[in-house]
């Protein structure tokens, strides 16, 4: 780990980023502002407008989008209210430019010192093509609400949103090959289970994107039972023409599956946790089940208290915070089981 420490420090910089970035995400999404940059540029993008006059132009330009025509308009929509909007989106893009900066220019350097063996290049380079992936998923979700309908495709949303939690598991797990160069008994049992752990985790999280996308979560806020007392509702069956379709495109559906697949991801790692039981851990193996077993339930008690209340800013980006937390716990967990 010593000989590794500056390239290890690197890679759990760019994890930490990426966490800011999503979490900046989560809030641009819940405050409506991913649609008040109506264009991308690279470079001149870089910072906001710098005087009342381009402000003006943004803003006017701005007004020939589909959310200011449909939506907005009728708000008594102000400048002031837009530059709020602005700065949102802003600032994630800018967050995403940092990301790219910190990750190529010191690749570039450790290159030349020589600091990174064959095999930590090629993952490094597969991290590089995921970073200008996610760039690009960036665009295409917002291109997608430019058109005609003022609102992102969700499916482009939970797309932008679990690759980003892909490439952060996947920035830590290199660093923590680096952390642990050492190799562990592998405990195939678990490790089978902890793979399927993580398989439905990010199952979760895609609905947890679609349900952003589609604002499913402002409807049917009573637990454990949707509205009327029913656990599957009525309402499933009326609003696509096929069950298959409801539960990809309506929002009765799609907060049904959210909501019941959750109990199916705690109660897979509960069986991981009790699993484990049976076989002789290390103390990093232990630790990151009894990690998971504690933030499951944590995640759990935010996702109910969320939709009880509606949505909140602060419960949303709680939810959407301790998700986070949770796939690193269940990224260390697999790796320590793993290697």
């Amino acid at each position: 780990m010593k000989n590794n420490r500056s390239v290890i420090i690197w890679l759990l910089s760019g994890c930490l980023l990426l966490f800011i970035m999503v979490m900046v995400g989560g809030i641009t999404r819940l405050t409506n502002s991913g649609l008040s940059m109506t264009d991308w540029h690279l470079i001149t993008d870089t910072f906001p407008p710098l005087s009342e006059e381009k402000w003006e132009n943004a803003f006017e330009e701005y007004k020939k989008f589909p959310e200011y025509q449909k939506i907005n308009i009728h708000k008594d929509f102000t400048l002031s209210d837009y530059k709020f909007i602005y700065f949102w989106e802003w600032f994630h893009r800018f967050i995403g430019r940092i990301i790219g900066l910190v990750f190529i220019i010191p690749f570039i350097y450790f290159l030349i010192k020589k600091k990174l063996d064959k095999q930590t290049i090629r993952k490094c380079i597969v991290l590089l093509f995921m970073g200008g992936f996610q760039g690009f998923l960036g665009w295409f979700m917002v291109k997608s609400g430019l058109i005609n309908n003022p609102d992102v495709s969700h499916f482009r949303l939970a797309l932008h949103l679990t690759f980003a939690f892909i490439t952060f598991a996947y920035t830590l797990w290199v660093a923590l090959d680096l952390i642990y160069p050492e190799k562990n008994s592998i405990i195939k049992p678990l490790r089978k289970i902890a793979r399927f752990a993580l398989l439905f985790l990010i199952i979760q999280i895609i609905y947890g994107g679609f349900v952003a996308g589609l604002n499913a979560g402002l409807i049917h806020n009573h637990w454990p039972l949707m509205s009327d007392g029913q656990f599957f509702h009525e309402s499933i069956t009326l609003e696509q023409p096929t069950l298959i379709k409801s539960f990809l495109e309506g929002k009765s559906g799609i907060q049904f599956i959210h909501r019941t697949f959750a109990y199916v991801v705690v109660f897979i790692m509960c069986f991981l946790f009790f699993k484990s039981k049976k076989y002789n851990l290390n103390k990093l193996q232990s630790k990151g089940i009894n990690s998971i077993m504690i933030i499951v339930f944590i995640q759990f008690a935010l996702g109910v208290l969320t939709l009880l209340y509606h949505v909140p800013l602060w419960l949303g980006l709680a939810h959407q915070l301790v998700a986070f937390i949770l796939l690193s716990a269940m990224t260390f967990t697999l790796h320590r089981l793993s290697k």
